[in-house]
């Protein structure tokens, strides 16, 4: 497909869809469709593995994992692999579609960081389901654009395979997971505002055993770490005054984990709607509102490409956990500039986190997400 069909597609049902969050453009389209759509609601009950699957009945939907890896050759990387499906609206598609009909569109990002060398790499790819070239199964994880793909083992279902390839990077890495998944927010729902329609289902699997091969510049090597696993499916939409968000993930060394999504206002203020969710060591979880989490911003980083200046260093705090953290990312430029796929500029980037737990030094790592900085969300197209 050349790039004038991918804008062509995306003009059709434009998505940006990140982890921790959903959100459907443009919102007045919304407004009329969205009732083609199942909504989020609360009660819904999650059953595993199925839920790893896809979710056709709901419009928005992705698979995000990051990670870090240790090379054989003592070099470090982080790395993000993400699949977003967005299905169209069905009155487009039509009583008798043909097989080259539109019925969800697939795009996908990959990243990796060379924290030595403070060399950052990415790519996108965008496709429509038919003809097996992009697709997601109902009732099992199976995910996948060309060459780009994640699947669950047949034999061991909580243990997946992911492998992407670029021009000059590429990996096939295998995943255990060593906890439940864990779902985020009350009721089976992730809330992202008041608003009807404003939620969505998130889970996430916070630590996972990962091992495989890299290849960059066309050597390999083996390569071992931990990941982060989010999957997220829903209908609805942000807020108007919603103009992006600030999302952590964190993996301690004492095996607890932490995820936590700020919705940022227009004023710079944080939405009351933002939340997280803490992870003991035995998976179990407790859920965080806005106001049990402190997070002050301790940097900056202008990016040359795009000139938009984010956040580049945190301090997290949880008074509850007796819990503080100093957050820092690997290295400053982690910004995805995606005009061929989802078309937003955004960070996403791998940290290190030190920091005390009732005042017992404690390290940790983990990836932060940034969008809605280069431009609102709302006005991004």
């Amino acid at each position: 497909m050349d790039v004038t069909a991918r804008y062509r597609l995306l003009t059709l049902c434009p998505v940006v869809a990140l982890s921790g969050l959903l959100y459907v453009l443009p919102a007045g389209a919304l407004e009329t469709e969205q009732t083609q759509f199942r909504q989020a609601v609360s009660g819904y009950q999650y059953r595993f593995p199925d839920d790893h699957g896809s979710h056709d009945a709901f419009r928005t939907e992705w698979w995000y994992y990051t990670g870090h890896l240790a090379g054989a050759d003592g070099r470090e990387f982080g790395y993000e692999l993400t699949f977003f499906r967005q299905a169209m609206n069905p009155a487009h598609v039509g009583s008798h579609p043909s097989r080259w009909a539109i019925r969800h569109l697939y795009l996908a990002h990959a990243a990796l960081s060379e924290q030595d060398r403070h060399r950052f790499r990415y790519a996108e790819k965008v496709s429509r389901a038919g003809l097996g070239k992009a697709g997601a199964d109902a009732g099992r994880l199976h995910v996948w654009i060309d060459r780009w793909s994640v699947e669950a083992s047949p034999s061991h279902l909580d243990q997946y395979r992911l492998r992407a390839a670029s021009g000059n990077f590429s990996f096939d890495l295998q995943l255990d997971s060593e906890k439940s998944p864990v779902v985020h927010g009350e009721g089976g729902i992730s809330r992202k505002g008041n608003e009807p329609g404003q939620a969505s289902h998130y889970y996430s699997m916070t630590r996972v055993r990962t091992a495989g091969t890299l290849t960059v510049d066309g050597q390999t090597q083996m390569v071992h770490g931990l990941s982060w696993m989010d999957h997220e499916f829903g209908s609805g939409h942000l807020g108007k005054d919603q103009v992006g968000w600030d999302w952590f993930s964190i993996q301690l060394e004492d095996r607890t984990e932490l995820m936590l999504y700020l919705l940022r206002r227009a004023d710079g203020t944080t939405d009351p709607a933002s939340s997280g969710t803490w992870v003991r060591p035995d998976g179990t979880s407790q859920a965080l509102s806005a106001s049990d989490v402190q997070v002050a911003v301790l940097d900056q980083w202008i990016s040359p490409a795009s000139g938009t200046r984010y956040p580049n260093g945190w301090r997290l705090t949880v008074p509850s956990r007796h819990l503080s953290l100093m957050i820092v990312p690997t290295m400053p430029n982690q910004e995805l500039m995606t005009e061929r796929s989802t078309q937003v500029t955004y960070w996403e980037g791998a940290v290190n986190v030190t920091g005390r737990v009732n005042e017992t030094p404690i390290a940790g790592q983990g990836y932060v997400e940034l969008t809605g900085y280069a431009a609102p969300l709302a006005t991004s197209r």
